[in-house]
């Protein structure tokens, strides 16, 4: 899942952001405040595999939260505006967060402690997490009694089946792949070939693949062992949406909603509002609540803005709170040392690893010295600074998270740990010996006040290296489809990405896989390189998850060290603040921020 700009699971002074441009710093940033070996604990207990529940863990209603009580309104401060609310659209974390007050799947993750910390896969919409027999290959699932979406009408398994049909429609390429390609054996974008135009045009996946012998029942069939299909269910992208009500491209911005509340009013870039959805019957939901009676959400609001408001903490602002905005850098420290804070505040490690990714259609791109002038060149202190130094991000040796299995802390070929504001120097030999020096290097940037600090920087160590950089802003609410499309302009552009589940098979093939190359998809360096391709197909039959997890490690190094189609930055930390009368604030490791499912006002 992508995070940013727009698994599961503030800007500095000018005086200060003119500094990073000049000196750098050894570390990228400060560490007052944090805690280093919470940090690495939280890392590890994200690693661990989560356990799928049976009949009766799936049951509801929800563990009621401590302490809490219906009632009020909560104010949500947002930066980015949602450009899609389509779930099968959804792959971005925003968007994902709004989701969990807004759809349901046939699986989810359900919160077994009141800290956000233990979880399990339960039935959702389903009676279970779903019944395999053979190892993964046929999966069973049976509806809840007295579901329904928003308007009334029961879900049935029609509507599952239109669900998993319209995944392979031409206009649906945002969200997550994993099922369709699942269901056609197939890796990358050669699934569409099953079912060309999904459901629109009367054809329909055939029974060996998708049956649904009465209205209850729904059997996934699939050629080779899936035993992660509960968690692929419990993502965003493959929640329930009505064949009825389905509007295709309209559906994004008025989904019929099928968890606790629905879309009262939207004005993209401006404002939402979601109220209590009344069909929603939280005696079927064991993971949700609907304590708030309404929330308001304000877009444009960015992280110096809403950390502002909440810390001053008067009027609505008491009652609020951001699903993603994260305390800037300037109040980062404070926030972390000020023990009035400690109950308002929440933190983790989330599945996240920036990269700076370099645009392999691009034929200046394609000489690989340059690639390697590029990450010798890069500096990755100012985008640590950006977001508040070392309290708040990690710099990064590779692709894979400290929350995911196969993290190597030792990998570092670009030298970014010990030397995290580059070697233009050496970066500089290399243009050279390329006979490039003075290239022209376009460096599409995300327009938030953080992303015109760390680009600004950033494009100051390339200059040193001898690079003409021009850098071109991208709105953050469209930025993932903008650097998502095939033609884009950009040379190179900085993305994050998270595990979907504790494992890097949701990392290496989404983001890396050449046959995946298409408008929309995740690929973002639209790298095809033979070996990675034969690679993800290799590392898919291997059952034994340790095995696995070596495997994806070396096509992790392989990629940075060899491939040099990204260069990575940092891993991601969240610290969220809240008003005084926001009660059930946690930090949830699936959701990797604030839970919304479990808020209420004192």
């Amino acid at each position: 899942m992508s995070r940013g700009g727009r698994h599961a699971y503030g800007a500095l002074s000018v005086l200060a952001a003119g500094a990073l441009v000049l000196t750098g710093c050894s570390k990228g940033g400060s560490d007052t405040g944090g805690d280093s070996k919470k940090d690495q604990q939280s890392a590890k207990r994200q690693q661990a595999s989560i356990k799928f529940g049976d009949a009766s863990d799936s049951t509801g209603p929800a563990a009621a939260v401590p302490g809490a009580k219906p009632g009020g309104t909560m104010e949500v401060l947002q930066r980015d505006s949602y450009a899609h609310l389509d779930p099968a659209q959804i792959y971005v974390s925003d968007e994902m967060s709004v989701a969990q007050l807004l759809h349901r799947g046939l699986t989810g993750y359900k919160s077994t402690s009141d800290d956000g910390r233990q979880h399990e896969v339960v039935g959702d919409l389903a009676t279970d997490s779903g019944t395999t027999t053979d190892g993964g290959k046929t999966w069973k699932y049976t509806l809840k009694d007295d579901i329904k979406f928003q308007d009334g009408t029961p879900i049935t398994s029609k509507d599952v089946r239109h669900t998993v049909e319209r995944l392979f429609a031409p206009f649906i390429n945002q969200g997550p792949t994993y099922l369709q390609q699942w269901l056609a054996n197939t890796p990358g974008a050669k699934y569409r070939s099953l079912l060309k135009d999904g459901p629109y045009k009367g054809k329909h996946l055939p029974d060996s693949v998708l049956s649904t012998p009465d209205a209850k029942t729904i059997v996934f069939h699939f050629k080779t062992p899936h035993p992660d299909l509960p968690y692929a269910l419990a993502m965003a992208g493959y929640s329930i949406v009505s064949e009825k009500g389905d509007t295709k491209q309209k559906y994004d911005r008025a989904p019929l909603a099928t968890g606790p509340y629905k879309i009262q009013s939207f004005k993209s870039g401006k404002s939402m509002v979601l109220v209590k959805n009344t069909n929603w019957d939280p005696k079927t939901d064991p993971i949700r609540h609907q304590y708030i009676n309404q929330f308001n959400f304000t877009f444009n609001q960015q992280f110096e803005t809403s950390t502002k408001a909440l810390l001053a903490d008067t009027g609505a602002d008491k009652t609020g709170i951001s699903f993603n905005n994260q305390v800037d850098a300037g109040n980062l420290s404070q926030v972390l040392r000020d023990p009035k804070m400690k109950s308002r505040t929440v933190s983790g490690y989330q599945p996240y690893v920036g990269q700076m990714n370099i645009n392999m259609s691009h034929k200046a791109m394609q000489d690989k010295t340059v690639r390697e002038a590029i990450a010798y060149a890069l500096p990755i202190t100012p985008f640590v600074r950006a977001y508040g130094g070392t309290d708040a991000m990690e710099v990064a040796g590779g692709l894979i998270s400290p929350t995911v299995s196969g993290y190597d802390p030792t990998f570092d070929p670009w030298g970014k740990k010990k030397k995290p504001a580059g070697d233009p120097a050496k970066a500089k030999a290399l243009l050279k010996k390329a006979g490039k020096v003075g290239m022209k290097l376009t460096f599409g940037y995300i327009n938030t006040p953080e992303g015109q600090q760390y680009s600004t920087a950033m494009a100051a160590g390339l200059k040193k290296a001898g690079f003409d950089v021009q850098r071109q802003e991208i709105p953050a609410e469209t930025f993932y489809d903008q650097v998502s499309k095939l033609n884009n302009n950009y040379d190179i552009f900085h993305t994050a990405w998270g595990a979907d589940w504790p494992s890097a098979s949701t990392v290496i093939p989404p983001l890396y896989d050449g046959r995946a190359i298409a408008d929309g998809a995740t690929n973002y360096s639209q790298i095809n390189d033979p070996k990675v391709n034969s690679d993800i197909d290799r590392i898919n039959k291997i059952t034994d998850p340790v095995k696995s997890a070596a495997e994806w490690e070396k096509v992790d190094q392989y990629l940075v060290k060899d491939v040099v189609n990204v260069v990575p930055t940092a891993y991601y930390k969240q610290t969220q603040i809240a008003g005084s009368k926001v009660g059930g604030l946690v930090y949830d490791d699936v959701i990797g921020g604030v839970d919304p499912r479990r808020l209420f006002i004192k």
